[in-house]
């Protein structure tokens, strides 16, 4: 429905004291102004149906309450200034909506508000403006205006023109202030200040300040139009000749798997939070992937690389557990002893948790198989919170291992490194480099010279893999290293790595951790409960000491494998039900023994005296036997010998010559006898110098026919002038001994401090001789009454 009906001249209406009032929502009239308005509330509706059979004049207002509708609005809290208006045409939408046409008359002021009608209706006072005076000042503001009104109609691409040419051609200020302020971009509270102004100079005024504001917009707006539409036309032309290029595709039967598996990649590219550099490659690589036919052999390199790339964890790991009395624990429930080793690693997290951006050192753990190295690696990563990452370097001559393959190469990998952080998941895994001592070379490279980098803590953060050719920050990987024997890890290497020794282990360090881990571990291992067997102290003893001779706790623990199962295989066949192994009953599963500790036999007759040895499987007992024979003073060396030992030899036969009037040897039996030195084992290669006061031992305990005593080991250097000088080795040496009950051992003066390193235990049981020449050590090692006539030329 639509009503045309309107007084013929709006300015000669009169209006009435009492007005309708209608508070609209975002919406100001002016006066002498034609708005369009929607109304949609009850109460304005009725209110419209009710004016409309009469003078049509409404008021105005703009609501201050917010609301969903955009225009009409409860009148809650209505501005005090508005508009009157009249109805100038009205249509009945659906929904009951009413559209109007309305033209502004003059300003009112609320004086009161009116009850009495559904609708909002108040006592009006007409606000008439004041009298339109053009001074120069005035004039000045109307031109100054409609130029800078000109201006936003030129730069405005919705403004017609005419709106321009229409401001030019008003004449009275007030009129051109209300209808440049209608039309410029406000917010409704600015235009209803606007309208609140009735002085005519401060409207102007201020109606060129809104619109100085809106010329800057706009021609900041077109300079950004401007600069987007010459990258929207280059990017127009990417777009074209991207659809030719995706067309060409869809017809070679190519386009939408490998679009997808782009978007996949880009998206991965995106989430991974990598690094600059190796973001921009990935990109790189990524448009290069783009290109390639999906049965391309570059395809399959391309985007195995960006599986690479992709998938290592730049910047995603654990936090680290540094509670330093749960660590302890920790590792104290996974290991029996290796108190200094122990100690070390609290050391090393106590200061990562007090700074923790440290670069702490290289771990190595050092010692015989056997010792527990692998698994306090495990303990460490597991006391830390960490993951493990374990990687053999046994037998590793290969580069390429380590840094991996250039990418030209077919089937091209990352070095094992890269690898295992990428199983890790994490950049900051516990990563041990186990057999570190067993590392070659040849002619693919020196592994170890590719490991410098890798383990040293200034270094490592912009590790390079042949394979990525990006850095990848290894400084927050705590690498942990292992080896049996330090002498064959290059010095540049070992020079990176801070060495803790785990020697052997004492019998009853042996007997707790049999009773503590090896045997539930391997009554479990083989079907049986607690109920079933028993294995008692006495009869782990006996293994330790009839079937071992080790270091470690390896051998013990397949020997006690061997009894489990012998057990499982009796209890299966119904033989029996439980067990408990004694004594008596460890050689009905395990045979006879097998180790004899024969020192007091060794050592029975002159000629014979026991030395200590080092080997990377820990200490052992050395025996070495002299005699002589008829001939023209020569001297034999059997049983293997090294070439350093070999000189000990001649060294210690130099000095029973010199001084052999002491030592009551004939001066003319050298010449006229040869000397044969023998070490047995002699299928066991030997070397060093330590067995130098042994051999010299034995030969005097030969020439006088003085026993040596049966529970007495030595070990150290000669030299001509009889001086023993200090060796290595020590602790191993001593706990071999120690297993092999000997009382009493012999060292040089300079090893004193070494005895340290060795258990409370072992130092009580055994009586020490510290010498500083041989003559002490031969009033030491020789029983005083000879068993024999001594050797005499014949």
């Amino acid at each position: 429905m639509t009503d045309e009906k309107a007084p013929e001249d709006v300015q000669a209406v009169k209006i009435p004291e009492i007005l309708p009032i209608i508070p609209l929502l975002n919406v100001i009239v002016f006066p002498r102004m034609t708005f369009p308005i929607e109304i949609i509330e009850e109460n304005a509706i009725s209110l419209i149906d009710e004016v409309m059979a009469g003078d049509r004049l409404i008021g105005l207002v703009l609501s201050k309450k917010v609301s969903q509708n955009p225009q009409a609005a409860s009148p809650d809290v209505p501005s005090q200034i508005g508009t009157c208006v009249v109805i100038l045409k009205m249509a009945r939408g659906e929904d009951s909506r009413i559209q109007l046409l309305v033209q502004g008359l003059s300003r009112f002021k609320i004086v009161e508000h009116v009850e009495g009608k559904p609708y909002l209706q108040a006592r009006v006072e007409v606000l008439e403006e004041e009298v339109d005076i053009k001074d120069i000042e005035i004039e000045a503001l109307m031109s100054n205006l409609a130029a800078l009104f000109d201006r936003v109609v030129k730069l405005s691409p919705f403004l017609p023109p005419e709106f321009a040419i229409m401001a030019k051609s008003i004449t009275r200020p007030g009129t051109l202030a209300d209808m440049i302020a209608s039309i410029i971009n406000a917010s409704p509270e600015e235009k209803h200040s606007i309208l609140t102004l009735l002085d005519v100079k401060k409207r102007l005024q201020e109606v060129t300040r809104l619109v100085n504001h809106q010329v800057e917009i706009l021609e900041l707006g077109n300079k950004i139009q401007s600069q987007v539409k010459s990258g929207m036309d280059k990017g127009q032309r990417d777009y074209y000749l991207r659809q030719q290029l995706k067309a060409i595709k869809e017809e070679l039967g190519e386009g939408e798997e490998t679009n997808v598996e782009v978007n996949e990649y880009r998206a991965k590219i995106e989430e991974g939070n990598l690094p600059a550099e190796a973001k921009k490659e990935a990109e790189r690589e990524l448009a290069r992937l783009a290109r390639m036919h999906p049965s391309s052999s570059e395809y399959t390199v391309a985007s195995t690389y960006l599986d690479w790339l992709t998938a290592l964890p730049w910047n995603e790991g654990t936090k680290d557990t540094l509670d330093i009395k749960q660590v302890r624990k920790t590792l104290d429930e996974d290991h029996f002893g290796l108190e200094k080793a122990k100690k070390r690693i609290l050391e090393y997290l106590a200061v990562r948790k007090l700074k923790p951006d440290t670069k702490g050192p290289i771990l190595c753990l050092a010692g015989p198989p056997g010792t527990g190295k692998t698994s306090m690696g495990h303990s460490i990563a597991r006391a830390m919170g960490r993951h493990f990452i374990r990687m053999s370097l046994g037998g590793v001559r290969d580069e390429a291992e380590i840094r991996g393959h250039r990418r030209t190469y077919v089937g091209a990998l990352p070095g094992r490194i890269i690898q295992g952080i990428r199983r890790a998941g994490s950049h900051n895994p516990v990563f041990m480099l186990d057999e570190i001592d067993k590392v070659g070379s040849d002619y693919r490279g020196d592994p170890s010279s590719a490991l410098l980098e890798v383990l040293d803590p200034e270094q490592n953060f912009s590790f390079v893999d042949h394979y990525l050719d990006v850095p990848f920050d290894l400084s927050r990987v705590m690498f942990i290293t292992t080896a049996n024997m330090l002498d064959t890890i290059p010095p540049a290497l070992r020079d990176r790595l801070e060495v803790i020794e785990l020697p052997g282990y004492t019998q009853d360090e042996k007997i707790k951790i049999a009773e503590r881990y090896l045997i539930p571990r391997q009554i479990d291992a083989n079907g049986l409960s607690e109920d079933q067997i028993a294995i008692t102290r006495g009869a782990v003893r006996s293994i330790i000491a009839g079937y071992t001779r080790e270091a470690g706790v390896r051998n013990l623990e397949r020997e006690l494998a061997s009894l489990c199962r012998g057990v499982a295989a009796q209890i299966a066949e119904g033989k029996i039900k439980h067990t408990q192994i004694t004594v008596k009953e460890v050689h009905k599963y395990l045979g006879p023994v097998r180790v004899a500790y024969e020192a007091s036999t060794r050592v029975s007759k002159p000629g014979v005296a026991m030395g200590m040895a080092w080997t990377p499987t820990g200490g052992d007992l050395l025996f070495i036997e002299a005699t002589a024979m008829k001939g023209r003073g020569g001297l034999m060396l059997t049983g293997q010998l090294g070439e350093v030992m070999k000189e000990s030899a001649q060294a210690a036969l130099s000095f029973i010559r010199t001084n052999a009037s002491s030592l009551k040897v004939a001066e003319n039996f050298f010449t006229e006898n040869d000397i044969h030195i023998h070490v047995p084992a002699g299928a066991i290669p030997k070397d060093g110098p330590s067995a130098g006061v042994t051999m010299l031992t034995a030969l005097v305990s030969f020439f006088t026919g003085r026993k040596v005593r049966q529970d007495l080991a030595m070990t150290g250097e000669i030299t001509l002038r009889g001086l023993v000088l200090p060796v290595g080795g020590i602790k191993e040496k001593v706990l071999a001994a120690h297993r092999a009950g000997v009382k009493t051992i012999i060292l040089p003066q300079l090893n004193k401090k070494d005895l340290d390193d060795l258990p409370p235990k072992v130092r009580r049981e055994i009586t020490f001789y510290f010498v500083v020449d041989m003559l002490e050590v031969l009033k030491l090692a020789l029983e005083n009454k000879p068993a024999r006539q001594a050797v005499k030329v014949l």
